[in-house]
């Protein structure tokens, strides 16, 4: 694992400033949700935006507008970077994804066994079991370079190449538990719309403006058949060529991701994160803070990821299935697996799918979980990494 191209370079540059902007926005939001100004963020979030067309129409608050419609162009970036990792980079040979690989399914399974362990018997807090699975790159990344270079150069790529992974984990989660009730004239629709994408890439149509628009009809379409409509990007992004087959130079799937890459990573997620985050204080309560489902998210996060990752890592290393990357050793895999357990944008995200479906109203414990869950879990992998590379450092030195 090497920081071998200006591609991941860039990348890692992105994201850790994604992770600061982040961490600004969610400050701001509990900011000004414990201020007098509270009620200009409650007023704000839920503005009515209506779009219509004769009959038909999309009326929704902002706040969902936030998290399907720009969350969809979030996913359409992420499914970007997951098709060339796996035709051009880290994903594409085998032998170097299995250290992550396994450190990912460990770190999602152990953390929703937990969740579900803790909610066990209650039907709706159950809908929660996959919000403590979710890691943040972003955030984890922001936080990973407040150490600079006191962390080797491959455990940025071991995090990132996790955190991809774990992506792809909660699009399929996403895709298989968490839809409405199917609306099938609309599915019908979206199901359409994969024929025409897939002549496109076969006919090496490498116009871009003609994937998008086909890209906001299968939008549309999902946002009314009741499938999560962000799935869209994920699967725009899967038609979008790699490589044009005339001039194999020029690779769509990188143009897109440039021309994005600002948008999503200084304005969407942060706009998410502020529009997500504001919980007032004021209404925390002893049995708010221990209710199952806080608690439930809180232990996955910060216990579950820790022994999933590392666990399955050690698994794997002792089992011979991979070896440790030459400037890593087992300590540098246990900060980072504390790390993992920054769950911010996708477990907001997975939460508000989870009890926005059940109609009940638990969007507070879960907020509370996860930003407590998330913090604990910076602090412990900040202070642990820090550790490691103060330790590293002094053995160098006497040697």
């Amino acid at each position: 694992m090497r920081l071998s191209t200006p591609l991941i370079s860039d990348f890692l540059k992105r994201e850790t400033i994604a992770g600061l902007l982040l961490i600004l926005a969610a400050v701001l939001a509990l900011v000004i949700a414990n201020s007098p100004l509270d009620y200009l963020y409650d007023q704000l979030i839920s503005v009515p935006v209506v779009v219509a067309a004769g009959s038909w129409s999309i009326d929704k608050p902002l706040l969902l507008w936030i998290n399907d419609g720009l969350m969809a162009i979030f996913f359409f970036l992420v499914g970007l970077e997951l098709k060339r990792e796996v035709c051009e980079g880290e994903l594409s040979n085998p032998k170097d994804i299995v250290l992550p690989a396994s450190g990912a399914i460990g770190g999602m399974a152990l953390p929703a066994c937990l969740y579900v362990w803790v909610n066990w018997g209650d039907s709706v807090a159950m809908s929660g079991w996959a919000i403590p699975a979710a890691t943040d790159i972003a955030f984890a990344l922001g936080i990973l370079s407040l150490l600079g270079n006191k962390v080797p150069p491959s455990l940025k790529i071991f995090l990132v190449t996790l955190a991809i992974i774990d992506d792809i984990g909660a699009i399929v989660i996403i895709a298989l538990f968490y839809t409405d009730n199917i609306t099938e004239t609309a599915l019908i629709v979206a199901a359409v719309c994969l024929p025409i994408l897939w002549w496109m890439n076969r006919r090496n149509v490498v116009d871009l403006p003609s994937y998008l628009l086909v890209g906001l009809v299968l939008w549309v379409a999902m946002l009314k058949s009741g499938v999560h409509a962000t799935l869209a990007g994920v699967v725009l992004a899967a038609f979008i060529p790699m490589r044009n087959r005339s001039n194999p130079k020029h690779s769509p799937v990188l143009e897109l991701e440039h021309s994005l890459n600002p948008a999503v990573s200084y304005a969407i997620v942060p706009v998410f994160a502020f529009a997500n985050a504001g919980i007032t204080f004021s209404s925390i309560s002893p049995q708010g803070i221990f209710h199952p489902v806080t608690f439930g998210i809180f232990l996955g996060l910060v216990v579950g990821k820790q022994i999933g990752v590392f666990g399955f890592c050690w698994l794997a290393v002792k089992l011979k299935l991979t070896r440790l990357p030459d400037d890593l050793s087992f300590r540098h895999i246990y900060g980072c697996a504390l790390l993992c357990g920054v769950g911010f944008t996708m477990s907001l995200f997975i939460g508000a799918l989870a009890f926005e479906q059940t109609g009940v109203n638990r969007m507070f414990d879960e907020r509370v979980g996860i930003l407590a869950g998330s913090l604990v879990s910076a602090i412990l992998g900040y202070s642990v990494l820090r550790w490691v590379g103060r330790k590293s450092g002094a053995e160098e030195h006497s040697q």
